[in-house]
């Protein structure tokens, strides 16, 4: 359908009438190239002008609002800057015109419209977000959080997203300034969402070189002193570590006095720092085991007869007597018994 011209001037005609109650200075300088606006807009795509700017007096309505005029002898801005915000508008809305075909509509604000409870819920997502980054200086993960707490930040969530749907469904009716708030705060969600985009990217860039990360636990942490002791369990004193390429190893620190030069400088002390301190009490030396020594029976010590020893009338060949009273030693000393001469 070609849109003509008289279609374009009851277009104006309404456009006007919805601005009757402006001066008619304010109302000129509104309409001024309005004509020539519509005709650029029927020239670019198909469709009546109503298909494609909404009806004259919304369209009145929105350049009441670009030009802050919402009453007669009311302030208003530079029709320069009105005329561009309306020529954007025409540019975006022939935009929209030329992607609706590939998407199965007339125009790609249809397709929108179905994913505008989607909106609805990223919207309230993002929100959520923004205020967890505030609330928290700046770390955030996948979840919100408000004042550091998870169940805080889903609650927080359930508030946001019933207010986005509530907002969502009146949002067309919006005029004047609440409207231009609602813009404003959309274009600051887009934004947040874009920042958050490239930070994750720029997470996942540091894993691409390969090093996962580790959480190291040193076991010497709390070491302050050393205690070397050899294999009979014996204290080493003055003792030096060092690793396989003869650098000293240095672990702990001193808990007792430290042994300073003439000068007073902390001097680089053996282990142990502090001997006292063992852990371990020092074992008794251990030697080979001492036997007592083997005793010969003298000459001058005669054993004298037990009670058990009854003497006997004659001495056999092994118990033959020696007049010096001194035993012959055999391979082992065996004391020998005198006899007594009986009556």
């Amino acid at each position: 359908m070609t849109v003509t011209e008289q279609e374009i001037a009851e277009y104006v005609g309404r456009v006007r009438a919805a601005l009757a109650d402006l001066s008619s200075e304010v109302r000129d300088e509104l309409t001024e190239d309005l004509p020539e606006h519509l005709a650029e807009v029927a020239a670019e795509a198909e469709g009546s002008l109503v298909e494609r700017l909404g009806t004259p007096e919304a369209y009145a309505a929105e350049l009441r609002a670009a030009a802050g005029a919402p009453g007669a002898g009311g302030r208003h801005l530079d029709q320069r800057v009105a005329r561009a915000v309306l020529r954007g508008r025409a540019q975006l809305r022939a935009l929209d015109a030329r992607l609706g075909p590939p998407l199965g509509y007339a125009a790609a604000s249809e397709f929108l419209r179905l994913l505008r409870p989607a909106w609805w819920v990223l919207r309230a997502y993002l929100a959520a977000m923004l205020v967890t980054v505030v609330s928290t200086g700046g770390s955030f993960g996948l979840l919100p959080r408000f004042g550091g707490e998870l169940l805080g930040g889903l609650l927080m969530l359930v508030g946001l997203l019933l207010a986005s749907i509530w907002l969502g469904r009146r949002s067309e009716r919006l005029r004047g300034w609440p409207r231009w708030a609602l813009h404003a705060g959309t274009l600051v969600l887009v934004v947040f969402a874009l920042a958050g985009l490239a930070n994750a990217e720029d997470r996942a860039g540091y894993s691409d070189y390969g090093y996962d990360p580790i959480a190291v636990n040193n076991p010497y942490d709390r070491v302050r002193d050393v205690f070397v002791y050899d294999s009979e369990g014996r204290l080493v004193e003055n003792a030096r570590l060092f690793d396989q390429n003869g650098d000293p190893i240095r672990l702990g620190y001193p808990d007792c006095a430290d042994e300073r030069d003439p000068n007073g400088n902390p001097l680089l002390r053996p282990y142990p720092y502090c001997p006292e301190q063992a852990p371990f009490a020092p074992r008794a030396p251990v030697g080979p085991p001492v036997l007592p020594p083997l005793s010969s029976p003298s000459a001058s010590s005669t054993p004298e007869p037990t009670a058990s020893a009854s003497p006997a009338p004659a001495a056999s060949a092994s118990e033959t007597a020696d007049p010096t009273g001194t035993p012959t030693p055999t391979g082992t000393p065996v004391p020998t018994i005198t006899v007594s001469p009986t009556r």
